[in-house]
């Protein structure tokens, strides 16, 4: 059987431990033939994404604090200074701070709603106009959401606000780039324990709630998201642009 993703290259934003959803996505990757970029926020950031990307054989990794505008132009410069065609963006970022998270949604304070909305959201805007360009053959762009930006989900707070915006970014982007054959959508994947998602309170009781309730009866593996994001990206998804695809043991279809 080939590759899906043979002669394709692939640039993933936020793997930041090897339990990351991301880091999933980029063994998936691998797996399907794809060459694969890492970046990395950071030189603190940096020996551990590298140490990531060596076991999976990638060898370029470039610096992106998506705070950082002139990081994301960075990105670009260097990608096309080196001849990179991308064909496969994800978009595996998101942040909140702390207290925002821990506290009741009416106390969120100014300065947390604007980080969670930039770094969660506008990020994908601003990486999508800085790549999209690279990608001349058109492609697929993808990002991470959850249930949390339709429905109130407790202790998710600012996140679900700034993955409300991230999901209407998403459907804003796919039709203006659709015009250049480059599909654009978010998977939503059910609650998963990762390093991140241990900073909402009580995140055991969502994980413990979603296995009896979803129709599945059981949590989300990542290994499941990995496999929705090759389809996004391969030739299989060319007809899906501007979608929320729901990878949740079915969740999100249940009521009282």
């Amino acid at each position: 059987m080939p590759k899906l993703l043979e002669g394709k290259t692939a640039i993933v934003l936020g793997v930041w431990n090897k339990w990351s959803i991301a880091h999933a996505i980029s063994q998936a990757f691998v797996r399907e033939g794809a060459t694969l970029l890492l970046t990395h926020q950071n030189e603190r950031a940096k020996p551990t994404v590298e140490e990531l990307g060596n076991e999976l054989g990638v060898s370029n990794y470039y610096p992106c604090d998506v705070q950082l505008q002139s990081d994301i132009d960075g990105l670009a410069a260097s990608l096309k200074a080196e001849g990179r065609k991308l064909d496969v963006v994800v978009h595996c970022l998101a942040f909140a701070n702390h207290e925002d998270l821990n506290q009741p949604f009416v106390n969120t304070s100014r300065d947390g709603f604007k980080l969670a909305l930039d770094v969660s959201a506008y990020s994908l805007v601003a990486v999508s106009k800085a790549l999209a360009p690279l990608m001349t053959d058109g492609g697929a762009i993808m990002t991470l959401t959850y249930l949390g930006s339709t429905r109130v989900v407790t202790n998710y707070n600012v996140m679900g606000v700034a993955k409300a915006a991230l999901e209407m970014s998403m459907k804003y982007l796919a039709s203006e780039l659709g015009a250049s054959k480059i599909r654009v959508n978010a998977i939503s994947a059910g609650p998963i324990k990762t390093i991140s998602a241990r900073g909402i309170k009580d995140f055991s009781k969502v994980l413990d709630f979603v296995q009896q309730h979803a129709p599945l009866r059981r949590n989300t593996d990542p290994a499941e998201v990995a496999d929705t994001a090759v389809f996004l990206a391969s030739d299989l998804g060319r007809g899906v642009t501007g979608n929320v695809l729901y990878v949740d043991a079915g969740f999100q279809i249940m009521g009282l």
